[in-house]
């Protein structure tokens, strides 16, 4: 069933999904999955929660014992909600062992068992009748009874070597026991997946390691494996790659600002102004409570090429002074500070009312794009109360430490 929310409404889609939830969950005999849907999903498949993971292993019982052990641990955790698992639906399922000497003895082969029962049940087609406007395809099958008692599969007859004929039940043992309604397999190994929402106000990133710990409580064995799906499989590959993906940026910076400097230093001055750029990045999605997913990582991305403008003001400027006019690095810093404070300052608040409708915007999507704004607010702020001061001190002691390698080499 698909809602759509009216744009004139009070809460968010959490918000009213945890409404709608709560109302309910009253109903006796009712349970009520509720995610929200997006036009842009990494998810190849859809389930009644929004989020997945998996177990797998080698011993299919196995994995649905597990399964459900951390399904009920999920259930009890505070930051995890609508926990389920397709492991439990059991139905019921009819087992033949065949007593092979018994079979031997009396002339009654396992292939011949095989055919017995696929013509019983397997909707063998045994000839087909033409007519002039259509045809028909006769189907060969055991009486209805069969179908509904299990316990008249024993009476199926089968064809001794002799000619004859012998009931199911003298050569073989046949039980009915629960089973699974399905095997699903990832892998080509047995698995069961385990479904859950973050409960309200819980990032994903908080939802992760609190799954993280459930396996590790009830002992997990090594035997089964746990896997993320979709989104959340997508957040923890983010994670394991953001840091290389944040350090090839600052090479590719720093190889760009060498060349165009001419210099081994002065790229480092202007890379000193990151650090404080992504200390207010985080410290931004920390007071909001939102992760650093894979829009806040864009977020810091950006800060890169906007936070840096600042020291590229001020230290074009110095080392245009210093090569051209012959001032000291002092003189030429200073005079860089002073007259560059007023376009950094303009650019800076031009990107931050900017960013200002990302982070208090409403609507279809605010949810996504908030963490880019908060991000990028965040950071220039602090960045932009730093910089002006530390990148004169940093520019001054760098030059200092060029200036000693020269006059030792």
């Amino acid at each position: 069933m698909l809602i759509n929310l009216k744009k004139q409404r009070i809460g968010s889609q959490a918000e009213t999904t945890a409404r709608l939830q709560e109302r309910v969950h009253k109903l006796a005999g009712i349970r009520l999955y509720l995610q929200p849907t997006q036009d842009l999903t990494i998810d190849s498949e859809t389930g009644p929660t929004q989020f997945r993971v998996s177990l797998t292993g080698a011993d299919n019982a196995l994995v649905n014992e597990w399964a459900t052990k951390l399904t009920e641990q999920l259930s009890t955790s505070a930051r995890i909600s609508n926990a389920m698992t397709d492991a439990g639906a059991s139905g019921s399922a009819v087992f033949i062992n065949i007593d092979r000497d018994t079979a031997s003895r009396l002339g009654v082969s396992a292939s011949s068992i095989d055919d017995a029962l696929y013509s019983a049940f397997g909707q063998r087609i045994v000839s087909t009748i033409f007519t002039d406007t259509n045809q028909y395809r006769v189907i060969l099958e055991a009486k209805p009874d069969a179908h509904t008692n299990p316990q008249n599969l024993g009476d199926l007859p089968l064809r001794t070597s002799s000619g004859k004929t012998t009931p199911l039940s003298t050569v073989a043992q046949i039980r009915e026991q629960p089973a699974p309604l399905q095997i699903t397999r990832v892998a080509q190994y047995p698995a069961a997946t385990i479904g859950f929402d973050t409960a309200e106000g819980v990032s994903l990133g908080r939802a992760v390691d609190a799954v993280k710990q459930a396996a590790e409580d009830i002992g997990l064995p090594a035997s089964v494996t746990l896997t993320f799906l979709g989104a959340s499989g997508a957040y923890q590959a983010s994670q394991a790659n953001e840091l290389w993906l944040i350090l090839a940026a600052l090479v590719c910076v720093y190889i760009v600002l060498g060349v165009l400097y001419e210099s081994y230093i002065h790229p480092l001055t202007i890379l000193s102004t990151l650090p404080s750029a992504g200390v207010g990045a985080l410290l931004a999605l920390w007071i909001s409570g939102q992760d650093l997913g894979v829009i806040g990582i864009i977020g810091i991305i950006l800060l890169i090429g906007i936070v840096k403008k600042n020291a590229i003001m001020m230290i074009d400027f110095a080392i245009d002074a210093e090569r051209n006019q012959g001032k000291s690095p002092r003189e030429a810093i200073h005079q860089a500070a002073l007259l560059r404070f007023r376009p950094i300052l303009m650019t800076t608040m031009a990107a931050l009312f900017a960013a200002l409708p990302l982070m208090l915007g409403w609507g279809e999507g605010a949810e996504l794009r908030r963490p880019l704004g908060l991000a990028i607010f965040g950071g220039l702020i602090v960045s932009q109360l730093l910089t002006l001061f530390t990148t004169p001190v940093i520019y001054l002691g760098f030059d200092r430490l060029a200036t000693r390698w020269h006059y030792y080499g």
